[in-house]
């Protein structure tokens, strides 16, 4: 598997990606023929922000809890 990260631009009213020249000289890549892509979003950290609402404990009271489990 060739791992690459893509921008995808508006292409009619889809969206498209370009596989970079190497990669698909590398896999034998040719025009029209079919290929199976699998898209993996990158988590950006600001989708984590809010995300735990009423999270009311401090680190030091996590870090206490922690350290009991271990016992």
């Amino acid at each position: 598997m060739q791992k690459f990260e893509a921008i995808p631009k508006k292409w009619g009213s889809s969206l498209g990606i370009i596989i970079p020249k190497e990669i698909a000289q590398k896999r034998n890549i040719k025009e029209n023929e079919k290929i199976i892509v699998e898209i993996k979003k990158g988590v950006l950290a600001k989708e984590f922000f809010g995300l735990f609402k009423g999270w009311n404990k401090s680190t030091d009271e996590l870090k206490k809890e922690m350290k009991q489990g271990w016992k």
